[in-house]
């Protein structure tokens, strides 16, 4: 049966199942030496055929549930609040495959995201409406107000939208690019988009450290976006060595640039360099969640009110009743 109970149900046996992958992913290298005497680790692949399809249900469960109706839910409620953000994400899927992603969890991970973040959207703009046709106030006006009125279920549809950015962030993961090279002044390297040019290469001390950093310039297209100068220290006194990474972040993708070392013969940078799509937004998406918490927190504006009844008199036979 299609009810909010039900979504309540599979949300908690889908955390507990991935409660327990987890949990028998950490204990197999203990109970594999136990019984065969060989300690056997799961990789991260492991993790991920299991984790993403959980993944991927609940943040699914984030957009359905609130939006299903107690006890029983029926059919035409269901085509009322999801038909256009059902069509909506089959038709970014489309285009995104047309686009040439082949990733078959890419492809269902943001068309999930779009048709969570829609329902979410039409939930404020239907509430925002009613209240600005009542109240005589623009829709953004109404929204704010409609949340103000009741910040338990408005805040907690802010948290869903703020998983929804967030698994926008995780998904860019399929499309991560790495590169490493040895470079000396005047070569280059590419990643991704991205092409590298090293200006200059230096090392030094210091009383705490020694250091070598290297000067780069990254272009795109041909234009130059700016410098980037990773480091590598060591630290003379723990005698560790630590990476200062060169970072460019932006909405779309951050490049990453680590100094790994010098070649063997000490007359190249080791430079290995990263494009991670979207990973900003998993912090965006945080912030969003972390308002939408605070949202929650604040007391509605309007209570719920229940009818009181009181007792005015008795009788200790029965009333007549007069027809």
């Amino acid at each position: 049966m299609i009810s909010r109970e039900s979504s309540f149900l599979f949300n908690n046996l889908i955390l507990l199942a991935s409660c327990f992958a987890v949990l028998w992913g950490t204990l197999f290298p203990v109970i594999s030496e136990a019984v065969s005497g060989d300690k056997i680790s799961l990789d991260a692949d492991w993790y991920n055929r299991l984790m993403v399809p959980i993944g991927l249900f609940l943040l699914l469960l984030t957009g359905v549930g609130p939006l299903f109706a107690w006890r029983k839910t029926s059919a035409d409620s269901l085509r009322r609040n999801f038909q256009w953000p059902g069509i909506a994400s089959l038709v970014l899927v489309a285009a995104l495959f047309a686009a040439g992603i082949r990733n078959f969890y890419a492809l269902i991970s943001f068309g999930f995201c779009l048709f969570v973040l829609l329902t979410v959207f039409m939930e404020f703009y239907k509430g925002g409406r009613s209240v600005a046709a009542k109240n005589n106030m623009n829709l953004l006006h109404a929204m704010v107000e409609l949340t103000h009125r009741n910040t338990r279920r408005y805040g907690g549809y802010l948290v869903h939208m703020g998983i929804v950015l967030m698994f926008i962030g995780f998904t860019g993961h399929a499309f991560n690019q790495n590169e490493v090279k040895e470079l000396n002044i005047g070569d280059h390297m590419r990643v991704g988009s991205y092409d590298l040019k090293m200006i200059n290469l230096e090392q030094g001390q210091n009383e705490n450290y020694q250091w070598h950093r290297a000067t780069m310039e990254v272009y795109k297209g041909g234009a130059l976006l700016g410098t980037l100068e990773p480091e590598k220290r060591f630290y003379i006194a723990s005698r560790q060595g630590t990476s200062e990474v060169g970072i460019r972040q932006r909405p779309n993708e951050d490049l990453y640039l680590n100094f790994g070392g010098m070649s063997d013969d000490n007359q190249r940078a080791v430079i290995q360099a990263y494009v991670f799509p979207l990973v900003s937004w998993i912090w965006i998406g945080g912030l969003v969640l972390i308002g939408g918490t605070f949202v929650c927190l604040v007391p509605s504006k309007i209570k719920m009110q229940y009818a009181r009844t009181e007792v005015v008199g008795y009788t200790k036979k029965h009333a007549t009743v007069q027809k």
